[in-house]
């Protein structure tokens, strides 16, 4: 018997757990001080997590799902993308959208039950929020193929959660994808749990970076708490996309620090020593002990650096605060050219019934 072929998955880590450097660092990271826009980022982005907890637990605004444990994903990608590639996410990419443009204020709006929030101000052609599990996926291969028609060097950017990967929508896109060698990049945040169901149960593969094998595409694998690992494989994937080398998968291997959603308690289903653990590997506080081992971080700008986000938040948060409600007439807009009669009499009907309640 002869083999018909052989297959890896390389595995990609810089910094430990501890900060400290288990491999030499690509270019880009030579420098501790290059590091530090990466570092600001992600403190912003967990100060932004814990005060959307805090309004939904108010009940200022509606079920959430925390970025919490990820932001070494979140920035990795969000710094490695260019304003004009594209980017398709879930509901757990807040931090990407941040660093594309997105506002905190546009974001609290959308967690309040708004769609005014997905109207994005600034990177206008990337896509909404998407709920349903890996249908991003699917867009994602379109719209990679329209910049490869139009010979754009412009790449798609869809970020998945582990239990995406086992739908038929994710196995169908990385498959068209490779087949049509497509400028995509697709990001995997295996967090080890889709919603109560462990990573164990999801599949029986050996990582999920190796699904990208049976499309044909290549498959990496990196530590998704240290972000230098996953900036240098989004730089890599980036390239080789915008070259015409076409696809990558990148798992990304973190932990979900928080419950899934507001909506949910992880307690009932992890062990509390499980998370306890994976607190040890979290990625902010590993590359600030790097940063600050290399005295390129001290306490004073840490303190600084708290106060400005916290100030940032906190008028993002007003201002949501402060929006006045949309029109009950909105919910028709944007559906239609031309509203068909029963729902152009529903929205005159609720016109009516405002106009009446103002007298």
């Amino acid at each position: 018997m002869t083999v018909a072929a052989r297959f890896e998955i390389p595995y990609s880590q810089f910094l430990d757990p501890h900060g400290k450097v288990v491999t030499p660092l690509p270019a880009f990271a030579q420098d501790p001080a290059a590091l530090l826009p990466l570092y600001q980022a992600m403190v912003l982005m967990r100060i932004y997590d814990a005060k959307a907890i805090a309004l939904q637990r108010t009940g200022q605004l509606g079920t959430y799902a925390s970025i919490l444990g990820k932001e070494a994903v979140e920035a990795g990608v969000g710094a490695a993308m260019a304003r004009d590639d594209v980017f398709l996410c879930t509901y757990r990419e807040n931090g990407v959208q941040i660093m594309r443009g997105v506002t905190m204020h546009e974001l609290f709006v959308y967690w309040g039950g708004d769609e005014r929030g997905s109207d994005f101000a600034v990177p206008r052609r990337d896509f909404p929020v998407c709920i349903t599990i890996a249908s991003q996926c699917l867009h994602a291969v379109g719209v990679a193929y329209a910049m490869k028609m139009r010979k754009q060097p412009r790449v798609a950017v869809c970020m998945i959660g582990d239990g995406a990967t086992s739908k038929g929508d994710f196995y169908e896109s990385v498959n068209a994808a490779g087949v049509w060698q497509l400028p995509a990049v697709f990001v995997v945040t295996n967090n080890q749990w889709a919603i109560s169901v462990p990573r164990k149960l999801q599949t029986a593969a050996q990582t999920l970076a190796q699904k990208a094998i049976a499309a044909g595409i290549e498959g990496v694998q990196v530590d998704g708490n240290d972000v230098i690992a996953v900036h240098h494989a989004m730089r890599e994937a980036l390239a080789k996309a915008r070259a015409g080398g076409g696809p990558t998968l990148i798992e990304a291997v973190t932990y979900r620090l928080a419950d899934h959603t507001t909506a949910d308690d992880a307690s009932r289903y992890r062990p509390p020593e499980e998370v306890a653990e994976a607190w040890k590997r979290e990625p902010v506080l590993r590359l600030r002990n790097y940063l600050s081992d290399s005295k390129a971080w001290n306490k004073a700008q840490e303190e600084e650096l708290l106060k400005h986000c916290n100030e940032q938040v906190q008028a993002a948060a007003q201002a949501y605060l402060d929006t006045p409600p949309p029109p009950a007439d909105q919910m028709f807009d944007h559906l239609y050219a031309t509203l068909p009669p029963a729902l152009a009499a529903q929205r005159a009907a609720i016109l009516a019934a405002d106009a009446g309640s103002t007298k």
